[in-house]
């Protein structure tokens, strides 16, 4: 957990840093030409993988055979789809009417290939725990992406310094990944071992591509039916939001799910584990989420300038539905732990449709503000069916977390409002005003957390500082 914290807020750190400078010296049109192009990058990406690699962390033990033939299906497909968007990138650029789109997406498309190439070094890594090393290679790659982009974006090339920064990324993580691995592929491709690798890794793949289309399918809208600065503005306030409600919830998913894997078959010790990483994440996100939302508008200003500031509504309402997301992937990747993939991809249709629904009638009704309240309701949703999926398939009952969760939430809104009270003798001071908020809820939810003895708090402070013996 130590290794995989220190590998997302390394790169998280490193990014913000770059998005900071970056948006001082780009445009938010050039910020939105990428945020329309993100939606098919990262489903070809999610194609790529396929669910293999799902699929060879939850077998028990996979052969060097399956290795290399899912590693030779990665690079053909890559190749494969990397030709179909060099093919279709004038389609895309007449559905957003910005001609430059074409470029951009056929030299960006080039990341798949460089992806594909660490698949399988990427995942045996995460199946023998060795995150010390993953943290390493994840962090030199996003020093020198970030590096490469900075001095673009002085010298003048726009845009293309963000497409610049992605390619140096994925091309350096690949050869460090592969370097550091030591595993090299055979040249055979094993039909009885895609096979039986395919029939769990298939659904889960269906299940991440319906994902990855619903959780980027705001760019999209957006991008087509508005100009390219509220597309900017859109994608930084959420780049800003993931900060904490992804990366947090990424470091606890990325070893939640092999831990959980090998306990598949002990569902009383599974249930303990969620409960812990349930509880201790959502005492950290939920207050830092409601936190954020209070102090804003000096937040945005800080951060990226006052031209971003029309960025400040969209924040906050993401902030709100970072919430419930945080909370989604421990709940998945538990009921995929036990295989039953299936499951999750006949759930995700209907989580994902409701969800939609959601987004189209808050976009229909009110605009970019109500498809972003639209996102809220969504999240909260789809973490219900996973929770209920847990219940289904693990045993730990929805009303059981809920309750566990009871004492977090009700405290995070009660020093929201406090915070939110002492914020208003300051409404014109935004500076002033955003520290007292902040402040005041800091005193309140850590105060009341410490007099009360909340388990969430002892379970974070085990997960951070409690120091085991080997």
């Amino acid at each position: 957990m130590l290794w995989s914290a220190m590998q997302k807020f390394g790169v998280m750190g490193i990014s913000f840093v770059s998005n900071v400078i970056l948006a001082r010296l780009l445009t938010p049109e050039e910020f939105g030409c990428m945020g329309m192009l993100a939606i098919f990058i990262l489903l070809c990406n999610t194609f790529v993988d396929g669910g293999f690699g799902s699929a060879l962390i939850q077998k028990k033990q996979p052969t060097h055979r399956d290795y290399s033939t899912i590693f030779w299906w990665n690079i053909g497909l890559s190749v494969i789809l990397y030709g179909l968007l060099f093919l279709f990138a004038p389609v895309v650029a007449r559905f957003y009417n910005m001609s430059l789109l074409c470029d951009v997406l056929r030299v960006q498309g080039l990341v798949l290939i460089f992806n594909a190439l660490r698949l399988i070094q990427t995942n045996q890594l995460r199946k023998r725990l060795q995150f010390r090393l993953l943290a390493i290679t994840n962090i030199v790659a996003a020093v020198v992406s970030v590096l490469v982009a900075i001095v673009m974006a002085f010298m003048g090339f726009g845009v293309w310094s963000l497409v610049a920064q992605q390619l140096v990324l994925a091309a350096v993580n690949a050869l460090l990944v592969c370097a550091v691995g030591k595993w090299k592929p055979s040249f055979v491709f094993s039909f009885a071992s895609f096979r039986e690798l395919f029939n769990f890794g298939f659904f889960i793949l269906l299940s991440n591509l319906v994902n990855t289309f619903c959780n980027n399918v705001q760019g999209l809208l957006i991008g087509r039916m508005y100009n390219p600065a509220t597309m900017g503005f859109y994608s930084q306030a959420r780049k800003l939001e993931e900060v904490v409600s992804n990366s947090l919830s990424q470091v606890v998913d990325q070893v939640a799910y092999p831990v959980l894997a090998e306990a598949q078959h002990d569902k009383t010790y599974m249930q303990v584990i969620l409960k812990k990483l349930i509880t201790s994440l959502a005492f950290v996100v939920f207050p830092l989420m409601l936190v954020m939302a209070l102090a804003a508008r000096p937040l945005i200003v800080l951060v990226y300038s006052a031209k971003w500031l029309p960025a400040v509504p969209y924040f906050q309402i993401l902030c709100v539905a970072g919430m419930a997301s945080c909370l989604q992937g421990i709940n998945y990747y538990a009921v995929a732990a036990v295989g039953k993939s299936g499951s999750l991809f006949n759930w995700t249709l209907v989580k994902r449709g409701f969800g939609l629904l959601f987004l189209l009638g808050g976009l229909y009704c009110w605009g970019v503000e109500g498809l972003l309240c639209g996102m809220v309701m969504a999240s909260t949703f789809i973490y219900l069916v996973n929770a209920w999926l847990v219940q289904k398939h693990v045993g730990y009952r929805v009303l059981t977390q809920l309750r566990d969760l009871g004492p977090v939430t009700l405290l995070s809104v009660a020093a929201f409002g406090i915070g939110y009270l002492a914020r208003l003798p300051f409404t014109d001071n935004m500076w002033l005003g955003g520290c007292v908020a902040a402040m005041v809820y800091a005193l309140v939810y850590l105060g009341v957390a410490w007099l009360m003895r909340m388990d969430a708090m002892q379970e974070a402070r085990n997960l951070l500082f409690k120091k085991r013996k080997k």
